[in-house]
Formats: structure tokens, C-alpha cells, sequence
């Protein structure tokens, strides 16, 4: 069905069908001139958003739809995790351009509506309008967390423990595989990309999660972050913006770089340094962030984080250090989306 037979406001009703709100914050959503929200006096309210380009930040061959939708709400939770909170509310707009069928649309959205179930978000409002070049998703994300207790970036201190969720690299590893695939795939029909034992990869590229489990883990282990950020741009960049921003300088040591065996594997297939694709590929989502070093026991106890180095003082730079002991510079070398292209 051609978007043009519903119009805007038809084809909002249709996707939008049905929704029910799950958090008390929420006093009206969808179906009027704007969203009622009403937060308790003890919370502070974080808001974040994101925008994704066809062609820029995904690309339709070989990414379905479905996990378009689901991927794109999922990196804005991420957001709000970052930064010790929890998400509660998500306004989507889009912007379509005519090869969009009704039924595309449903698929994209039957992803998003996925995530907020999964997580417990409440779809509250939006946009929607033409576009001539693609596909366009923007996202905004509202959250809270309790007065004082959201976290900064700007917040580490001299000897600080550097801590990291998850393993690193995996999703670009996945990115580098359906890249490498849909060059193959030129020109044959019945093509089938040869995905078989690296699923996780390309999971972690098409399907990604955000660490609501991590934030919950440290509130239950009364652990206040010094400081923290999500890993979508890469290690070396998102620890930087820490640095920078807390006036510090780090050491990360390689060895203690989580990375997974798939991970390993590509890499060596496809002939890329491991070390570089861990600190650099982004997209992982996982959290990164600092505790003083009294939390050291705590966070030992916590599943899937580990601590992979310390904070210094800002005249000690940041650097990695290697295997042998050397120390190399840190180097912001992540996703840049302003960039210019070769």
C-alpha cells in the first residue's frame, strides 16, 4: 500500500494502534497536539536524541527493517543508561521518501514498539513527513533518575578504576562481515551469505542492547559512578570525552580489553589488528565508566564488567598499555559522522 492512500494522520493511527502506556510518568501520548508527562519533585528528567541516516548510519540491503526500528530505539535507551538513569518515554518522526510502502513502515515500526516492550518505554508522539533522499529516523528519549544521582561525563578522578560492560569490537566485526558480504553477494541470485559461526557478530551490529542490567546491578550494589558514557563511537573516543572532560588523563591496559573469541576469529580472517578494531570500531553500546578505587571488591562482583584500567592525573596523557609494558597514545580514531569522505 503507497503511504499516500492513509496520509499522514492514517498512516500514524495505523502504526500507532493499540499502544498502552506501562509507566506512571506518562499522562497522555499519542493522539494530540503534544505528550503530558509528569515526574515526581525527588527525580531529575534527562532527555537525549539521536538521528539516523539511510545511507549514512545504516544501509537497506542488508539490514532488515524490523531491526532498523529496534536498534534505533534501543541506542537512545542506551543514552539515558549512560548517564545512570532509566528511559520511560520515546517520540519517533521519520522522514519517507516515496519507494516506503505502508507495509515497510509497519515492519520499522513493529521493531521500535519490540524494543519499548522489552524495556518498558512508553511511544508517546512523533512526526512524520516526505523526504527525497532515503530514510530518516529521529528518536528522542526522555528519562529520569533520582535528584542527584544522574551521572556525568566530567566526573573522574586521579586513580579512579576504569570499568567496561560486555566485550568490544564485536559489532564492528559485524559491520565488516555484511559489508563483505554484500560485495559478494553483486550480481548472483539466490545468494547466501556465509554467516555460519559468526551470528553473535552480526547481532551485535543488527541488534544491539542496552545495559539496563549493568544500571540496575550498581544501584543494587550501591555504586555511584564517577563517571560514564555509552560506547557507540569506540573506546579510545568515549574515554577521551571522559578525559577531557574531567581533566584527566588514563592508562587502559590491553590485556584486560574484554573481547570475544568471534571477534578474535574475524579479525584474523580479515587480516585487521584486534586491539585497533576493540578501541575504535564503536557501536557496541556498552557502558564505560569510572569508581573510586574503594569500589574495587564490588565491582569484581558484578557479572560481565571488568576493570581494564585507572584514571591519572591530566599531565600523564592517555595511553594504552601494551602487553610488553610500553605505553602507546590514545587516539580519538572512532566514528566521526561529520567527517569528511574520500
Amino acid at each position: 500500500m503507497e503511504v499516500s492512500e492513509l496520509g499522514e494522520f492514517g498512516l500514524i493511527d495505523r502504526l500507532t494502534t493499540d499502544i498502552k502506556h506501562v509507566n506512571s510518568s506518562t499522562l497522555k501520548g499519542v493522539g494530540d497536539d503534544g505528550a503530558v508527562l509528569q515526574f515526581p519533585p525527588d527525580t531529575d528528567v534527562l532527555v537525549t536524541t539521536d538521528m539516523l541516516l539511510e545511507g549514512v548510519h545504516f544501509d537497506l540491503t542488508y539490514v532488515p527493517l524490523k531491526h532498523l526500528g529496534y536498534k534505533s530505539a534501543v541506542v537512545n535507551f542506551s543514552d539515558i543508561y549512560a548517564m545512570n538513569g532509566h528511559p520511560r518515554q520515546i517520540t519517533v518522526s521519520l522522514g519517507v521518501s516515496s519507494r516506503f510502502t505502508v507495509e515497510h513502515l509497519e515492519a520499522l515500526y513493529s521493531g521500535i514498539r519490540l524494543a519499548c516492550e522489552i524495556y518498558g518505554i512508553d511511544l508517546i508522539g512523533g512526526d512524520t513527513c516526505a523526504s527525497r533522499q532515503g530514510l530518516v529516523i529521529s528518536i528522542a528519549c526522555i528519562g529520569d533518575a533520582p535528584k542527584g544521582r544522574a551521572v556525568y561525563r566530567d566526573g573522574a578522578k586521579d586513580t579512579d578504576l576504569i570499568c567496561v560492560s560486555g566485550d568490544l569490537g564485536a559489532a564492528y566485526m559485524g559491520l565488516q562481515l555484511l559489508e563483505r558480504e554484500k560485495v559478494a553477494s553483486a550480481g548472483k541470485k539466490d545468494f547466501q551469505p556465509a554467516f555460519q559461526g559468526k551470528e553473535y557478530l552480526v547481532e551485535r551490529q543488527l541488534k544491539p542492547e542496552a545495559r539496563r542490567d549493568v544500571i540496575d546491578a550498581l544501584a543494587k550494589a550501591d555504586i555511584l559512578p564517577t563517571a560514564m558514557i555509552d560506547i557507540s563511537d569506540g573506546l579510545s573516543s568515549e574515554l577521551m570525552h571522559i578525559c577531557k572532560q574531567s581533566h584527566t588523563g588514563c592508562r587502559v591496559y590491553e590485556e584486560r580489553i574484554p573481547i570475544d573469541y568471534q571477534t578474535a576469529v574475524m579479525a584474523e580472517e580479515l587480516n585487521m589488528n584486534l586491539v585497533t578494531a576493540a578501541l575504535n570500531g564503536g557501536e557496541d553500546y556498552e557502558l564505560l565508566f569510572t569508581v573510586p578505587l574503594h569500589a574495587h571488591e564490588k565491582i569484581e562482583k558484578i557479572p560481565g564488567v571488568k576493570v581494564i584500567g585507572h584514571i591519572t592525573k591530566e599531565d600523564l596523557g592517555c595511553a594504552l598499555v601494551t602487553r610488553d609494558g610500553s605505553e602507546m597514545e590514545l587516539k580519538a580514531q572512532g566514528w566521526n559522522p561529520l567527517a569528511k569522505k574520500e
